[in-house]
This record gives structure tokens, C-alpha cells and sequence, in this order.
């Protein structure tokens, strides 16, 4: 099956049963209207581009060896240069924005308990010549705390501009900042603290009483914490011997004439200016140490996938600053003049958790144009839109069918429907702020259904990208004109990818139709190595020219225009006692389409014959199936009873027949979880990722029931 190389949108099975009256009816009013717009469209495209733009037919190309982009700015080599370089370009600018917070109340949810909401008001914003002062004094402020150039310093906080202006000052006077998950734990906050030595640390009061705490006794080198908000000048019952500082106050003493005059020790392009933790995923979270010129190098690949970036562009940051993701979108932002709000996952949209009945969410008041999501958050959107649409009665959603069509059929042409987008697109995309022009995704894969709906519904394209914490987040991102799904893009001009045989797995550059194999990034964007040696050095190298690559675990295949796609990651296969190997990540990716699984995760052993799942079900569809079988209680009963169990393993079995996965790949037990998995229960990523060893670990009791008596 070769349809994924294919750049045609399909789609998803509500959609194939139409009306044929009403499909005639809308065909009509359809061809008027192109009647009519066609050919000024035409004329227009002839003198904007010289011949017809047939977008979705353009050829992907890879960088040419040896000639990789390195610098944005002539001479500018460090994140300092260029950040000082925009701020007096763009001195007037708005640069980071932060809503006000009117009001705060608990609301009584209907199970009892308890939960706060927010009342929040209109963006305040630093220009970049305020945020270039106030990151400046702050790096002169810990200066004068002790912090000493070239040593480690770590930042613990929640993302906002306040943790911007952080990273800023601390490149400015080259001290190497080493971030953290805001929702680690207490023993990984106390292990990361102790292995990177760090004296001074960055983070929030709430940060500091419910995580940092108790875990200070445990960090014997620590003794300087810096508040990013505002806080009491005194602070009781904290150990002798650490001094908490808030911000306002070290930038203060930053701009005290005695230490702005200090001499600066500016940082040069092969220092490191960030260790980043990776989030743990596949095992223990290694610092990956990311020089100035990786993250440099990364801006570029990543800015150039963007079209027409500039100053005139808004951002809404919301995913974890420690996360490589947000921390080059972030920067590819800034190095080219765009504003950035701040936002965070609870107070995003209307809808958001946080957010008091009535009142709006971030997006809506920011309407940002540029936005990064991990597939989860995407997939949500999906299908509580979907769930809407099937709520509409016939003729309601025989129409927004219709209009779900014809657009398919004209993004698959390569051109726009400013009519349907208007009339009947208007208020879902008017759910991410109604101006969005790019949504990036990157962090896991995208399901095919879920990137159609986003391009046709948001009315914006969907970047697939791929990349790691040790390739500085840039690998390869798709061309906004690509409309293809299942795949990532042609690689960035920053580096170039090359595919390794296999053997082991079956994977090779002789494979037919496509070359297929281990995925390697090779570039200025590759990290140099990772902190104090904790994981695999053996994962980087150098070649004979001196550029160094990183082996990325990955499975991929290169299609005939360049593009990528990944197939398989050499973690997640597990050779069955048949004899067979399982592609856990592919089985899961697959079954998450379904509406009645939220979350998923397969797993299976080798001594074992078949594959079992740990299914978190959605909880409307878990009760409607209920409803229909007769079957009675609460979630947790549910979850518990022995026939939901089997009737949700009857849907996921059809499920995975209708993708066509093998017999083998397909769970033959489940356990039904009522709970969420989060970061908090530490059962997946920052990023939502797999926690694949803790998540073994919370259910090996039910582990041991599904595969009792094979």
C-alpha cells in the first residue's frame, strides 16, 4: 500500500456517505461560484508566480552536502549577537506578552471537589529594547550574586517571559543554563541538581514551596535562588546558608552602575549555552550539551520551512520551555522580530480547564498566526470536533460534509476556498484565534485523519517535523504546500540525512520501493555529545570531514521527492516468541484513532506469543457503549468490568482490522485504565511521550493477569 507517498488528502469515513440531491445542489452553487473567481484567480497567480502554482505536485529536494546554512546574520555566531541585533532593529517592537490576572475563585465541580479558575485580562508587553535591558540587568544581577561564566546555573520554572528573559541573560554572560521539566519529582529534581552543580537556581514560588523544598537538604551545593514572580522579601523555615532572591530585585542590582560596568566574558560560537534533559522516554534523562552554534544553526532549518516569517508575526507559547520544541520555536521567533504571548495548556482556549465560564481564553485574545502543538493536543481537538458534527442532525452535517469534501478535492489541487472557509470553517478555526497561518507539529507522529481535519477545518497547513533534544529539535519539516500524510518533510538546510542498513530488523538502503533503514542527522545542529557521559556516546560521531552526526534509534524510509517518513524506532520492536517482530509505536498510533481509546499503550515480551494493551478510554464513548449493552456505574466500575473489557477489545479489534494490522500486531487482551496518564504521575513526557519502563512498572500486576494461562 503506497498511498501514503501520495500527496492527496483523503477522507475519514463520516464523510463517504452524502446525500446525492444535496451533493448536486452544492456542486451548482459551487461551479458559479468558481465561474466567476477563477479567472482572476488565475490571472493573479500568472503575475505572482509566472505559471499556475500546482503546489501539491512540487518536488521536495535535500540539502547539498557540504553546503549547510550556518549563520542567520553575517558575523552573528552567538544567541547574544543576534538578539541584541533585533532589539536595535526592532527597538519599538512588542516582544513578550503576559495577560493580567484579574481574578481568582474556586468553582464546585459537579463531583464535589474543588477547582480554581481564572479571570484574565489583556496582554501586557516588554518591546525588545525593554526585554534586551531587562535580560541584560538580570545577567549582570547574578553576576554579582556569584554566578561565574561558563558554569552551570538551572532553571526549574513554568514557561513564560520571565523564563525567556532568564535564558537571555544567562547567554549574555555565558552562563551555561541547564533546564528542567517543571513537573519533575523531587528525587529527579534533587539527581539533576547534583549531577549538573549548580549553585544558583531560576524558578516560581509555587515551584519553590511544592517541589524545590523539600529536596533542598538533598543539593549541598545549592545556595541562590532566584524568584521569577513576585514574592515576600522574607522567606522562614528555608535551610541556613540559601539566600532567595526575586527577580526584580537581582535585575535592580544588575543595573547598579558598579556591576553594569562589569566586563562581560561573551560566550563564542562552541560554547555551551544550554544543557537540555532529554524527557526520559526511552530511559533515564540524559543532558544533551547544545552550543551556540547548534541552536543557531537549528533557527535557520527551522525559519526556513516558514514562509514569509517576520516582525509582523505572533506566537503563543504554551509548551514546556524545557523542551526543544518550544525552546527553537521560541528563538526562531525572536531572531526574527515576531511577538510572543504566553499562554499555558489550562488557559488556552475558551474551553480551557482554567479558564471561568463566560470568559476567553488565550488564543482568543492574543489570535496568534504561528503556533506549535504535540500531536495530543491535536488529536483532542479532532475529535471534539468530530463528536460535534456527529451531534448535527442530517442535514446539518450532510453539509458541513460537502464543504469538508470540496475543500479536500481543492487542497489536493493547490488551491484555496476562501467561500467555505468563510462560511462554514470560520468558527473552528476561530478555536485557535482565528488568524493562524502555520501550525508545526512535531514531538511523536500526527495521525493521517488528524492532519487532514487540521488543514481543512483550521484552514491552515500542518508542518509535520521531525527532530531530537540532540539535533537541537531541527531534522526535517514539511513544505506548507505538502498536503501529504504519515510523513515528516525533506531535511532542513541546516543538515542532511542519511539511512543506515539494519540487518537485524529487515531495514535496508536496497529496499524496494524506497531505501529504507536507521535514521541518521548529520550537521551544525547536532549537539556535541551528552553531559558528564550519561548516555550512549557511541550514538554521535564524526566523519571524515569533521562533521558530526547523531544516530537517532529511528526507522525511516526516503520517497522519490525527498521526503521522509518514519516507520518503525528500533525501542519500540519486539520480537515475539513466533518469531515476529511488533512495532509497538505503530500499533498505537494506529488504535488511537479510534474514538474510543483517548490513550494507548501497547506492550509485549519476547517469551510471550501475543501483544496486550494498557487502554485509557474516552469516557463518553466508554458510557455510550455501555448504555447500549446494559451495563451499569461509575467509570472505575467500568473500567473494572470484565464485559466492558471484552466489548472495548471487540471495537479495537475492528478498529485494527479496518487500518489493516496484521494478526499479530493486534492486542489479543487489554486492561481498561480510568485514570489519565500525565507528567505529574510521571507515566508520560512533558510531551506526552510513552513512559514505556514506568508504565510496565505501574501495571505489572495486570501484566502478569493478561498473559496468565497463555
Amino acid at each position: 500500500n503506497n498511498n501514503h507517498c501520495q500527496s492527496k488528502l483523503e477522507l475519514p469515513t463520516l464523510f463517504l456517505d452524502l446525500n446525492p440531491v444535496l451533493l448536486l445542489a452544492f456542486h451548482l452553487m459551487v461551479s458559479i461560484y468558481s465561474f466567476f473567481t477563477f479567472i482572476p484567480y488565475y490571472i493573479f497567480t500568472w503575475v505572482l508566480y509566472g505559471s499556475e502554482p500546482d503546489h501539491a505536485i512540487r518536488k521536495k529536494h535535500n540539502p547539498v552536502p557540504g553546503k549547510l546554512v550556518r549563520l542567520l546574520y553575517p558575523g552573528l555566531d552567538t544567541l547574544p549577537k543576534v538578539f541584541e541585533y533585533v532589539a536595535m532593529r526592532f527597538p519599538h517592537r512588542e516582544c513578550l506578552g503576559t495577560r493580567e490576572l484579574i481574578s481568582e475563585e474556586d468553582e464546585l465541580q459537579s463531583n464535589g471537589k474543588k477547582f480554581s479558575k481564572v479571570v484574565l485580562g489583556k496582554y501586557h508587553w516588554l518591546s525588545y529594547k525593554e526585554a534586551l535591558s531587562a535580560a541584560s540587568q538580570f545577567g549582570y544581577g547574578l553576576a554579582a550574586l556569584g554566578q561565574k561564566p561558563k558554569h552551570n546555573i538551572a532553571i526549574f520554572c513554568e514557561t513564560r517571559a520571565e523564563w525567556m528573559l532568564a535564558a537571555l541573560g544567562c547567554f549574555m554572560q555565558n552562563f551555561t543554563l541547564a533546564t528542567f521539566y517543571s513537573t519533575l519529582g523531587g528525587p529527579a529534581i534533587a539527581q539533576g541538581l547534583n549531577e549538573t552543580e549548580v549553585t544558583h537556581i531560576i524558578t516560581s514560588t509555587k515551584l519553590l514551596e511544592t517541589r524545590l523544598k523539600p529536596i533542598l537538604v538533598k543539593v549541598p551545593k545549592l545556595h541562590c535562588i532566584i524568584i521569577v514572580d513576585n514574592t515576600p522579601t522574607s522567606w522562614p523555615d528555608y535551610p541556613s546558608g540559601i539566600s532567595i532572591h526575586n527577580m526584580a530585585d537581582v535585575q535592580r542590582l544588575g543595573a547598579r552602575p558598579e556591576n553594569a560596568i562589569c566586563e562581560q566574558i561573551q560566550p563564542i560560537t562552541s560554547d555551551i549555552a544550554v544543557i537540555m534533559y532529554t524527557s526520559g522516554s526511552t530511559g533515564d534523562p540524559k543532558g544533551a550539551m547544545i552550543s551556540h552554534s547548534n541552536i543557531i544553526a537549528a533557527i535557520i532549518g527551522l525559519a526556513e520551512r516558514i514562509p514569509n516569517l517576520s516582525e509582523k508575526d505572533t506566537y503563543i507559547g504554551y509548551l514546556p520551555l524545557a523542551h526543544v520544541l518550544e525552546l527553537s520555536a521560541e528563538l526562531v521567533c525572536l531572531a526574527h522580530g515576531c511577538r510572543i504571548g504566553y499562554s499555558s495548556p489550562l488557559t488556552l482556549a475558551d474551553q480551557s480547564a482554567k479558564i471561568m465560564k463566560g470568559t476567553k481564553g488565550d488564543v482568543t485574545i492574543l489570535q496568534p498566526t504561528l503556533m506549535a502543538a504535540v500531536p495530543e493536543i491535536m488529536d483532542r481537538l479532532y475529535k471534539n470536533v468530530m463528536a460535534k458534527v456527529e451531534e448535527m442532525n442530517s442535514v446539518q452535517q450532510t453539509l458541513f460534509t460537502l464543504a469538508y469534501k470540496y475543500k479536500l478535492d481543492q487542497l489536493n489541487k493547490g488551491y484555496s476556498t476562501p467561500l467555505c472557509d468563510k462560511l462554514v470553517f470560520s468558527k473552528i478555526r476561530a478555536l485557535l484565534g482565528g488568524r493562524v497561518r502555520v501550525l508545526f507539529s512535531g514531538g511523536a507522529p500526527l495521525s493521517a485523519d488528524t492532519q487532514r481535519f487540521m488543514n481543512v477545518c483550521f484552514c491552515c497547513p500542518v508542518g509535520q517535523g521531525y527532530g531530537l533534544t540532540e539535533t537541537c529539535g531541527a531534522g526535517t519539516i514539511s513544505q506548507v504546500w505538502d498536503y501529504s500524510t504519515g510523513r515528516v518533510g525533506s531535511p532542513l538546510v541546516c543538515c542532511e540525512i542519511k539511512l543506515k542498513d539494519w540487518v537485524e530488523g529487515g531495514y535496508l538502503n536496497i529496499d524496494k520501493p524506497y531505501p529504507r533503514g536507521e535514521i541518521l542527522i548529520g550537521g551544525p545542529n547536532v549537539t556535541m555529545g551528552y553531559y558528564k557521559n550519561r548516555g550512549d556516546q557511541s550514538d554521535f560521531f564524526v566523519d571524515e570531514s569533521g562533521q558530526r552526526w547523531f544516530c537517532t534509534g529511528d526507522i525511516g524510509e526516503f520517497h522519490e521527492d525527498g521526503c521522509l517518513k518514519i516507520i518503525d524506532r528500533k525501542k519500540d520492536l519486539v520480537k515475539l516468541q513466533i518469531g515476529e517482530y511488533v512495532p509497538l509505536g505503530k500499533v498505537e498510533a494506529t488504535l488511537k484513532n479510534c474514538p474510543l481509546v483517548d490513550n494507548i499503550c501497547a506492550y509485549a515480551k519476547s517469551d510471550k506469543t501475543y501483544v496486550i494493551a494498557f487502554v485509557v478510554p474516552n469516557q463518553k464513548h466508554l458510557q455510550a457503549l455501555a448504555d447500549q449493552y446494559g451495563v451499569s456505574g461509575t467509570l472505575e466500575e467500568l473500567c473494572k468490568d470484565q464485559v466492558m473489557e471484552e466489548l472495548v477489545l471487540k471495537v479495537i479489534t475492528e478498529a485494527a482490522v479496518a487500518a489493516q494490522l496484521v494478526s499479530f500486531e493486534i492486542p489479543r487482551k487489554i486492561h481498561l485504565s480510568p485514570d489519565p496518564w500525565t507528567s505529574d504521575k510521571g507515566l508520560v513526557t512533558d510531551a506526552f511521550k510513552l513512559k514505556r519502563r514506568e508504565l510496565e512498572m505501574h501495571y505489572r500486576n495486570e501484566i502478569a493477569r493478561m498473559y496468565d494461562g497463555e
